[in-house]
């Protein structure tokens, strides 16, 4: 039986969507690698934390630009500066304070004016209202799948909100949703 599409994913295109919670940072490289796109990871340098492409199944590391700023400013200068210019498909920027909605705007006009796909990586609780989707990401615990995450769609200001399962399934390069445990085939609670 096949499971309902997630709605707002793929992310609509030419827009600055956000995603917090400790799956974050797999959300963006699962969303570059799905749309196939070149992107830019834009960080402050104080970040102790350390992305490493390789660690990535699937992920061609020449495929990712990483960039790293002196503070939130210049992470804003730097990002406006790649989606406006529209050369890359999508621009990861990891924000630490709150945006104000003058700098959220500016973004928003910046990936419409060159097509290019914003994700700010932001912590929990500190949203942009001029977002247009918003996902908590976080890892599932399952014993069969160290993959499976659940995606909750918090804000979406082009539709409704919703909650998935997903995996990333290798053979096709695209993110699969999953019934939930009980729910799947063979297991005790699974329906018919």
């Amino acid at each position: 039986m096949p499971h309902p599409a997630i709605t707002a994913y793929p992310l609509i295109p030419a827009r600055v969507h956000e995603a917090c919670g400790p799956a974050a940072a797999s959300f963006a490289l699962r969303t570059a690698h799905q749309l196939g796109v070149d992107l830019l990871w834009v960080r402050e340098d104080w970040q102790p934390e350390k992305l490493n492409p390789r660690g990535f199944e699937g992920l061609d590391p020449a495929r990712l630009i990483m960039a790293r700023t002196k503070g939130q400013v210049d992470t804003l200068a730097v990002a406006e500066e790649a989606l406006r210019d529209g050369a890359l498909g999508l621009v990861v920027l990891e924000i630490t304070s709150p945006l104000s909605l003058t700098a959220g705007r500016r973004l928003q006009l910046a990936a419409r004016a060159g097509g290019s796909t914003g994700l700010c990586l932001i912590p929990e609780d500190m949203g942009s209202p001029a977002a247009e989707t918003r996902w908590h990401c976080a890892p599932v615990f399952d014993m069969g799948d160290s993959t499976l995450q659940r995606w909750q769609l918090i804000k979406n200001k082009s539709g409704t909100l919703g909650v998935w399962n997903v995996r990333w399934d290798p053979e096709t390069r695209r993110v699969a949703v999953v019934p939930p445990a009980g729910h799947r085939p063979g297991s005790a609670d699974a329906p018919g």
